[in-house]
């Protein structure tokens, strides 16, 4: 985001069990079309969710599809920006600031 806040992805949790009994905890992004600053790099994204979405989203009590398809949609280009980043990225354990940092070697 340029204004560089925290944002939230649309998805899915739920817990089930296997045939052994055994609990799972599953999780999903739900994916949309992607938007002009999104587009060059690939052919869908995350579904962002607008500040103002994200209680309807999260309420347990929202049943109707129609409510909440409204909600997933490419988020507004205009208020993103894209730049390379390092490939650290890549990897879960390398968790500090330096993966989200512009890369200067596009090497890396």
């Amino acid at each position: 985001m340029k204004n560089k806040q925290v944002f939230g992805f649309a998805g899915l949790y739920d817990v089930w069990h296997d045939k052994e009994g055994r609990e799972l905890k599953t999780y999903t992004i739900i994916t949309t079309s992607p938007n002009a600053v999104v587009a060059p790099i690939h052919d869908r994204m995350p579904a962002i969710l607008e500040k103002r979405d994200e209680e309807e989203w999260l309420n347990p009590d929202e049943t109707e599809a129609d409510r909440l398809l409204k909600l997933l949609h490419p988020y507004p280009a205009g208020e993103m920006e894209a730049y390379p980043v390092s490939r650290l990225v890549n990897a879960p354990k390398n968790d500090t600031k330096e993966v989200i940092e512009p890369a200067t070697d596009l090497g890396l």
